[in-house]
């Protein structure tokens, strides 16, 4: 019997940053779903129910508050955790991305990918 891949929807608008995060999550054995944009990443944790959201605050569109809001007042996806992954690093921004229901808030600079995927994997397990 082999494994179900856990999936993780990736919603990131810099290409590079997903193109990077999408890569090494899939060499760690990962189904990765990519939306550049909210709008994308909404419809993507709707139709495929992941097991984590990793979720970037300004984008074009929809940004990523407004995203996880969408998604912790629907019933079908208000249980997937989500993880924001953000440039954003001061401290009111950090508690209302917490409150919203984010499971946790990680600065883009402040780990490199693998670091990342060990609390990915804390996270899902």
């Amino acid at each position: 019997m082999t494994k179900k891949a856990r999936k993780i929807l990736i919603v990131e608008d810099e290409k590079f940053l997903l193109e990077m995060y999408q890569s090494c999550f899939e060499k760690a054995g990962y189904l990765v779903l990519a939306a550049s944009n909210g709008k994308k990443g909404i419809i993507l944790a709707q139709q495929e129910k992941p097991d984590l959201i990793i979720l970037d605050i300004l984008m074009p569109e929809v940004d990523g508050y407004e995203v996880m809001s969408k998604l912790k007042r629907d019933e079908q996806t208000k249980e997937i955790p989500i993880l924001i992954l953000s440039n954003l690093s001061q401290t009111d921004e950090i508690n209302r991305g917490l409150k919203l229901g984010a499971n946790d808030y990680i600065v883009k600079t402040d780990l490199t990918p693998t670091e990342l995927l060990a609390r990915i994997e804390k996270i899902i397990k």
